[in-house]
């Protein structure tokens, strides 16, 4: 039986999850087997800047950074490959901040 798998990653969890009931839907739709979401460990991303240009900071001799960090949180759904049910999660609106891949495995 061949599976596909489906990831998705973004910065916004929520997004993510409205996603995700809509395949499980379609999969419910059509009847078939499907497993998730599997949420995947989130990745950090963490940027330290300096806050002036000059480099020199504030007060004495003190560098000063601010902190910035971005989350990108993950989930995987399996599904079975019916390929009516593939055209239609194909048809899901995904926002811009979301990224989707499609894999199929045996």
């Amino acid at each position: 039986m061949q599976v596909a798998r489906i990831k998705l990653s973004g910065k916004e969890p929520e997004q993510l999850d409205d996603i995700c009931k809509e395949i499980i839907g379609v999969a419910k739709k059509f009847g078939i087997d499907w497993r998730g979401p599997i949420p995947l460990p989130t990745k950090k991303l963490k940027v330290r800047p300096m806050k002036t240009p000059c480099g020199d900071g504030t007060g004495h001799g003190n560098t000063t950074f601010d902190k910035w960090e971005m989350r990108i949180h993950k989930r995987l759904i399996d599904i079975q490959a019916d390929d009516r049910a593939l055209r239609q999660v194909l048809r899901v609106q995904v926002p811009q901040g979301i990224h989707i891949s499609i894999k199929l495995q045996n």
